[in-house]
């Protein structure tokens, strides 16, 4: 699929430069707030190794290094692929990443979107009433990660709409091909009592999903609609032999430019910009999601990302867990964005379109 509009790029670019990134809070006293915050939650560390019963013999060493670099001491995982194909390419945290899954929180608005985009409950310019005089369209709404509007979109739909999209797009189901180790998340089979369906559809509340289910997902944005197997090499034998395998075919080409506007404006000018590579010409587009799983207990910090390009070269699923104000969205996206960074360092995406060239003989 193509880039949207230059002229539409030019402009959200110079909102973007005009807003500088977030800093690194500063070392410090915690506030009362910020105390009481952590002993609620102080069973889950927001620091920790998280490589330290990986096997990450067979990943791709230049992701595994960029993923690792970014991720640093949180508390968290990543897990990249090729969208083009479905592989793994390195799971960091891999005890978390095949785990029983959490909230998605936020995460969950771009199946929302997708749901009352292809349902005709909503077009790209439909404005909704989010506040006493304030309106949002769906870019908008996707970029401030604004909870009113999709709460509006889940409650139009009603929750066996909202549960066939989502089932769709992957949640609740194993995303890998002969992964033992995985666990398929879970799905309610009725509105959650907190919340209904609109929560739901703004938090996610009910649904646990895992980072491979997300990075699935995003891989399919990525690529124009299908949704693979995900699937993880572990002999030498399986990295060179290796096949591609479809799930499904979702069907979405003519619906995701209105999706992929609302994630490159999250990442431009919205909670995921602090995602964006300014040194790049890889474009990323993404989503975060914010919340507090009461299942674990913890707080919980999301990002799901692909680069933007015709070939994508890889999509991300960044997941932070932990006690404090830091675990966040955003913070997540800060996360991939250093593996873009450190992935452009490494010529990785020329090198990807190099192979890629090779391949289709352009």
């Amino acid at each position: 699929m193509k880039k949207l509009a230059n002229a539409t790029l030019a402009i959200f670019l110079a909102v973007l430069c005009a807003v500088p990134l977030p800093a690194e809070p500063r070392a410090g006293k915690s506030t009362g707030r910020a105390r009481r915050s952590a002993a609620r939650y102080r069973g889950v560390p927001t620091f920790a190794d998280s490589t330290s019963t990986d096997d990450s013999r067979y990943d791709d060493p230049v992701v595994r290094a960029a993923a690792v670099s970014a991720l640093g001491r949180y508390n968290g995982a990543v897990v990249a692929v090729d969208p083009n194909t479905g592989r793994i390419l390195t799971v960091v945290n891999q005890k978390i990443a095949f785990g029983e899954g959490y909230i998605p929180c936020s995460t969950i608005k771009p199946t929302i979107a997708l749901a009352a985009l292809e349902e005709n409950v909503i077009t790209r310019d439909t404005m909704l009433k989010v506040g006493r005089r304030k309106y949002m369209n769906l870019t908008e709404a996707m970029a401030h990660s604004n909870n009113k509007f999709f709460e509006q979109l889940g409650t139009r739909m009603g929750f066996d709409t909202v549960s066939r999209y989502s089932r769709l797009l992957g949640l609740g189901e194993l995303a890998g091909y002969n992964l033992p180790d995985e666990h398929p998340g879970s799905f309610p089979a009725a509105p959650p009592a907190y919340g209904g369906i609109a929560r739901m559809s703004s938090f996610g509340e009910g649904i646990q999903v895992t980072p491979l289910q997300l990075a699935a997902l995003s891989a399919a944005f990525a690529n124009g609609g299908t949704l693979y197997y995900l699937q993880y090499p572990h002999s030498e034998e399986e990295v060179q032999n290796f096949t591609p395998r479809v799930k499904r075919e979702l069907n979405i080409s003519l619906i995701l430019p209105e999706i992929r506007e609302g994630l490159l404006a999250a990442v431009l000018y919205g909670t995921g910009k602090s995602s964006f590579d300014r040194g790049g010409d890889e474009m990323p587009l993404g989503k975060t999601g914010t919340c507090d799983d009461h299942t674990t207990p913890s707080k919980i910090g999301w990002f799901l990302t692909f680069s933007d390009e015709e070939h994508s070269k890889i999509a991300l699923a960044v997941l932070l867990r932990g006690n404090t104000r830091r675990v966040k969205g955003p913070t997540a996206a800060q996360v991939a964005g250093g593996i873009y960074r450190r992935l452009r360092e490494q010529n990785y995406f020329a090198d990807a379109a190099r192979a890629v060239a090779m391949k289709t003989g352009n």
